[in-house]
């Protein structure tokens, strides 16, 4: 039996209480509410290192249980709040299985160039949260073909490198879900089209604060973005559901 590391169950240890084990994509979704640099390549750096075993469907697919989520947890808990390596989190929980009363060990300095308890220099620190191609399937759990199909019509695109930003899960299980009720890719892009136009009239907003040589109106500008997006957002749903009442 697994222990579960100390530090508080966090919301991440209690969002899947129903107790049915969840996807890796399911696992990622619980964990960025405290975690929101966590990445489906992080997760699984964590199971190769021995530091979770989910179990597998015959397909081979990933399923987590709820202990599964709350040891993730407090792996990343142990890293952020006492800048812990790996090596010394894998003994210490393995103290911890072995029924031996251990503390914490003591919080480390933290370094601005730790990536998983190595040093990493600045140039090859990632600076956003990207998944492969094959992590983006597993996470939306949806086969090849899908996604070429979606891509073909720009509803997901890859980055230059081929990899793709974390938003494509969240894009790909919606339109997933979408399809269950006959709207094909086709049907979406009119949906993206005005995505696009909402994106750029935030951008016509943002754009000169960005442009400023004050560091401060830099970042008031990535601030006003995310705000303006949420209300963009809320003012698209309104609408569509007055039209719906309207239509009704």
């Amino acid at each position: 039996m697994r222990h579960t590391p100390t530090g508080g169950a966090g919301s991440a240890g209690t969002a899947s209480s129903a107790g049915k084990p969840v996807s890796i994509g399911t696992v990622l979704t619980l964990l960025r509410e405290e975690f929101p640099e966590v990445t489906i390549s992080k997760i699984r750096f964590l199971e190769a290192e021995g530091l979770v075993e989910p179990k597998r469907t015959p397909s081979g697919y990933r399923k987590f249980t709820q202990e599964d989520v709350q040891r993730l947890a407090g792996v990343l808990r142990m890293q952020r709040d006492h800048y812990l390596p790996l090596k010394v989190i894998r003994e210490y929980l393995d103290a911890l299985e072995r029924g031996e009363r251990v503390q914490l060990p003591a919080q480390a300095t933290p370094s601005r160039d730790l990536v998983d308890g190595v040093h990493v220099p600045d140039e090859e620190r990632p600076t956003a949260a990207r998944i492969g191609r094959e992590e983006l399937l597993a996470a939306a759990e949806v086969e090849e073909a899908a996604l070429a199909d979606w891509e073909s019509y720009g509803l997901i695109a890859a980055n230059d490198d081929g990899s793709y930003d974390i938003e494509a899960v969240t894009v790909a299980r919606l339109v997933a879900d979408l399809g269950r009720f006959g709207l094909e890719p086709r049907h979406l892009r009119a949906v993206k089209a005005a995505a696009e136009r909402e994106a750029g009239l935030v951008e016509q907003v943002v754009a000169p604060l960005r442009r400023h040589r004050n560091p401060q109106t830099r970042a008031h500008a990535e601030a006003t973005a995310k705000e303006l997006a949420t209300l963009s957002v809320r003012l698209h749903a309104a609408l569509v559901q007055t039209a719906l009442r309207v239509r009704l």
